[in-house]
């Protein structure tokens, strides 16, 4: 998967969470990752996100089709980090000329994504239509650079 990302400047905490997302989509596509389905198993462990600004808006969407947001599934923010939590069960029969097919998948998601420094709590806002969870967090307005001081020299 190949993407194109405008860098306005290299934050620290937004360094980290290309290289987590870096190494998560690299186990994914490795033949490797089926020596460890229990941990890796698509779609069963790690939540994937879109993360993306619109104007001053930080926007996290989160594709949660058939999951009941009222029950399975939790949206925190604690010492600058977003964490998502859901939980899904589907329960699927087939009943056809002679043979009955179930089958039954569920399992447990969690993402945690740094916020920018500055965020609080009541500056995340999180609503869920049509099986996608959508996170809003308004962007803190940016120190002014400092300018630079001049340093007096001394002779000697």
């Amino acid at each position: 998967m190949s993407s194109i990302e405008r860098r306005d400047r290299m934050e620290p905490a937004g360094l980290f969470d290309r290289m987590d997302r870096f190494f998560d989509d690299w186990m994914q596509a490795t033949p490797a990752r089926r020596m460890f389905p229990f941990a890796l198993w698509p779609g069963e462990d790690i939540l994937r996100v879109d993360e993306y600004r619109e104007g001053d808006t930080l926007v996290i969407r989160a594709d949660l089709p058939g999951i009941d947001p009222d029950k399975d599934v939790t949206v925190s923010v604690s010492d600058g980090v977003l964490r998502i939590d859901a939980q899904r069960s589907h329960e699927e029969k087939v009943e056809k000329r002679g043979y009955r097919r179930q089958e039954l998948r569920y399992g447990s998601f969690h993402r945690a994504l740094t916020l920018p420094e500055g965020v609080t709590d009541a500056d995340v806002c999180a609503t869920y239509t049509n099986g996608v969870l959508e996170i809003r967090i308004p962007m803190p307005e940016a120190p002014a650079p400092a300018e630079p001081k001049k340093i007096a020299i001394s002779k000697s």
